[in-house]
């Protein structure tokens, strides 16, 4: 729902936090509306759509870990989390459910603003293209590359924004090995090993859309010493 000024929901039980990132992201051209807690963000996104959310882990009663999961089920919107635990497991548990980065507090501000507009950059314009698509077909699915879009016949799958970006990686050099290192840096992340293993939690959901057996992937398929592959019919 990209408008010039994108519209982000900021979940936090700190006020002093929501105060602060209202006000930052606000100088910084963005619409910000803050919630208290995840009851509170429901009742929010009840009546308001956004292009972004911006997640607190630790919070009292539902966390936002299971916010994001119970959301994801329903909204394909980007959800960027905050979270004061810096192991891989609770961080890659956030991948899991469904969202599309994770940052650590403390963090600088300019980097969550980096963060956020990186991931906005993933998300494609929701108006339809008048060029016809180009079009790669992985047995009932097909994408149309130009809109990056998944159908399955005349129904939209829907694709996180890091899912939509993975697509655009894999679908401009189908048949080809993508290293696990050079997916992180084209998708715009730090390097190490806890971002590679993210890369893997990004791919094994994406085969739980694209394949009839995720376990034995068809079309995006691990190479062995390579990385990743995507094999269209």
């Amino acid at each position: 729902m990209h408008s010039e000024q994108p519209h982000l929901l900021i979940v936090d039980d700190d006020e002093r936090i929501r105060v602060l990132l209202q006000k930052f992201l606000v100088r910084n051209g963005f619409l910000v509306t803050a919630a208290r807690d995840a009851a509170h963000a429901r009742r929010i996104l009840a009546g308001l759509d956004f292009d972004m959310l911006v997640l607190d882990v630790m919070m009292p009663g539902e966390d936002g870990v299971t916010l994001c999961a119970d959301l994801r089920r329903e909204r394909d919107t980007p959800i960027l989390l905050l979270t004061a635990k810096a192991e891989t497991s609770d961080r890659i548990a956030g991948l899991e459910a469904g969202a599309d980065d994770y940052l650590a507090k403390p963090f600088e501000p300019k980097e969550l603003l980096l963060r956020i507009n990186s991931i906005l950059r993933r998300v494609p314009p929701s108006e339809a293209e008048s060029v016809v698509p180009k079009v790669l077909h992985l047995g009932p699915l097909r994408y149309e590359m130009e809109r990056g879009e998944m159908w399955r016949g005349e129904d939209l799958v829907r694709l996180t924004a890091t899912e939509v970006q993975l697509m655009k990686i894999f679908s401009t050099t189908p048949g080809e090995a993508i290293s696990r290192e050079d997916l992180v840096d084209r998708l715009g992340r730090s390097g190490g090993q806890a971002q590679e293993r993210a890369v893997d939690v990004q791919i094994t959901r994406l085969r739980r859309k694209l394949e009839a057996d995720p376990k034995q992937p068809r079309y995006l398929q691990t190479v062995r010493g390579a990385g990743y592959m995507l094999a269209p019919d």
